[in-house]
């Protein structure tokens, strides 16, 4: 038999938050991820999925960054 975790437990595991867990799990994007009432409950050797959330560009001293040209 498999042995699950929850998506707290898995949320502290992968070092993401609990909602987190949850979003993945409510896209499928966890194999084997399943909502026993009303917990999602996950297998416990699952792997984290790719964060495929758009990242922010950095900005240095609240500025975007800028091409400088060497006119």
């Amino acid at each position: 038999m498999m042995d699950y975790l929850s998506a707290k437990e898995i949320a502290e595991k992968w070092n993401i938050s609990r909602r987190r867990v949850q979003i993945l799990c409510e896209e499928g994007r966890i194999p084997g991820a399943f909502k026993l009432s009303d917990v999602w409950v996950v297998p416990k050797d699952a792997e984290k999925p790719a964060d495929r959330r758009k990242a922010k560009k950095k900005t240095v001293n609240g500025e975007a960054d800028k091409l400088v040209s060497g006119d």
